[in-house]
């Protein structure tokens, strides 16, 4: 019988270890040279910090701790390909001496 309550808690703990693991591994991709790596790289962090919540945190079994380790994984893929340069820092932003409005947000009073 498939169990939809474990399902949600699933993904609730997932969610919550995606944004941990994303932050993580922004800090420390620094440390490769070349980008090819990094999704590798970031599908082992992810398995390996949702084992080590999963046993420090919850009752959740090694097998069941690697699904959420993968939902992890692919939340915190999707979030840094949807942000990649997308998010500047504070200092760009104040030093920033321009506003950039797009055409599709402005709005004239006179078109109604």
């Amino acid at each position: 019988m498939f169990n939809i309550d474990f399902l949600k808690n699933a993904l609730i703990i997932s969610i919550v270890l995606s944004s941990i693991t994303c932050t993580f591994v922004q800090k420390t991709k620094g440390f490769f040279k070349s980008s090819e790596y990094i999704t590798i790289y970031s599908l082992i962090i992810n398995i390996f910090i949702s084992i080590l919540f999963c046993k420090t945190f919850t009752n959740i079994d090694l097998p069941n701790s690697l699904w959420i380790g993968l939902f992890s994984f692919l939340g915190a893929d999707s979030i840094y390909k949807s942000l990649e340069g997308k998010i500047s820092s504070y200092s760009d932003i104040l030093n920033k001496k321009e506003i950039t409005i797009s055409e599709d947000n402005i709005i004239n009073k006179g078109d109604k």
